[in-house]
């Protein structure tokens, strides 16, 4: 047995949750529900604004936040990515500690912490501001030979390949080091956009793949289709396992060469964010843990739903509990 169940490889960033009224939301002139980049200098003054609030701070970034699922679930985790020596470093790498997480590279000195601030209206939609700083330096001399090797599953998220001149680099070098390891290889496609406009690295890398998640959006644009469930169904072709989440319809999975529809738990929404990373993580763990996909991706849906009736995008307690309510209750 593997010393990790999965190694993640993505953006380090420390998500800032501010939930606001919809008047103050107005008054900041955002579209709803955009997620943008900006620079570190703006996202300091879009903070200053908010000093009147208590924002909340949470280690994560996509993929981050499956590995984070999976350690909930019981799952040995570890992951790859960047992060500065400032306030926001120091929180992400003493987090990943608690959480009893690998975190493979060191604070970078001099370097600024990537962070998302996410702005929480009384829809349930959240609105997201960017600033990647350090976390975008990942780089092919970050990817750690020993800990892939030790890993049963190398899980990469799709972002990574939105910085051509490192990520894509880092991208080639852990699956390089995957293949020779015996580890299986499970990507993310993170958002539309990252098939659309690197979809030559980013098919390249699915060619290479054991796993891909994605939701009807992202499936559509990567295999074409014009339903998820058209678009599951071209995607044999491409990969030989995939799950294809679509919200309140379920998801699709194939994993191997059985497929299932699991269908969606029923839930009033909070906070949409979160829940293609929650499934992710805790399917990931289901089939280290040998149990069968159906109930995997089952127990993955039901989480996925807990996620998305809070605020925020991970668990904070009830994970485990949550696994066993969804199958064996």
């Amino acid at each position: 047995m593997k010393e990790f169940d999965i190694i993640g490889l993505g953006n380090s960033l420390v998500d800032i949750l501010v939930e606001l009224t919809d008047e103050e939301f107005a008054g900041l002139g955002f579209e709803k529900g955009t997620m943008r980049l900006v620079d570190p200098g703006e996202q300091v003054l879009l903070l200053t604004a908010f000093r009147d609030h208590e924002p909340r701070l949470v280690s994560g970034g996509s993929v981050a936040n499956s590995i984070i699922a999976c350690s909930q679930l019981g799952g040995r985790g570890a992951f790859i990515g960047c992060v500065g020596d400032d306030r926001y470093g120091l929180h992400y790498s003493t987090e990943f500690q608690e959480l009893n997480i690998d975190f493979a590279n060191a604070p970078l000195v001099g370097e600024t912490t990537g962070t998302c601030v996410s702005i929480i209206t009384p829809d349930a939609e959240r609105t997201m501001r960017t600033s990647l700083a350090v976390s975008s330096h990942l780089a092919a001399r970050h990817v750690n030979a020993d800990k892939i090797a030790a890993s049963t599953w190398l899980f990469v998220e799709g972002y990574v390949f939105a910085n051509a001149s490192t990520g894509q680099h880092a991208i080639r070098e852990a699956f390089k080091l995957a293949k020779a390891h015996g580890t299986k290889i499970a990507l993310t496609c993170s958002d539309a956009f990252i098939p659309q406009v690197f979809g030559e690295p980013f098919h390249e890398a699915l060619n290479q793949s054991d796993l891909l998640f994605c939701n009807a959006t992202e499936a559509m644009t990567v295999a074409g289709g014009y339903t998820a469930e058209e678009s599951f169904a071209k995607l044999k072709g491409l990969v030989p396992n995939a799950v294809v989440t679509d919200g309140p319809n379920g998801a699709f999975v194939r994993y191997e060469g059985e497929d299932h529809h699991i269908p969606a738990f029923p839930c009033k929404p909070v906070d949409l964010t979160g829940a293609g990373d929650m499934f992710a993580g805790a399917f990931l763990y289901g089939i280290t843990r040998n149990v069968p996909a159906q109930k995997a991706a089952r127990a993955a849906n039901f989480l996925a739903m807990k996620v998305i009736t809070q605020i925020g995008a991970r668990l904070h307690h009830g994970a485990k509990q949550f696994w066993d309510e969804a199958n064996w209750s």
